[in-house]
């Protein structure tokens, strides 16, 4: 039997701009699923919240 090999993957990795974001978040409303729909949420905070951290890092160290 071939063994598979998988690695972690997290959407919030692909949601680098606001159209990302709202595609994403179209698509799960699009499904009609709650579930879905606070999980795209969750996503998009944890995402706006890396990309906040970055920003503040940027201008921390003057890079922006």
């Amino acid at each position: 039997m071939t063994k598979i090999e998988t690695q972690p993957w997290d959407i919030v990795d692909s949601l680098k701009t606001e159209e990302e974001m709202a595609a994403y978040l179209e698509a799960a409303l699009e499904e009609g699923d709650v579930l879905l729909l606070l999980t795209a949420l969750s996503d998009i905070a944890r995402a706006k919240q890396m990309t906040s951290t970055l920003e503040e890092i940027a201008l921390a160290i003057n890079l922006k």
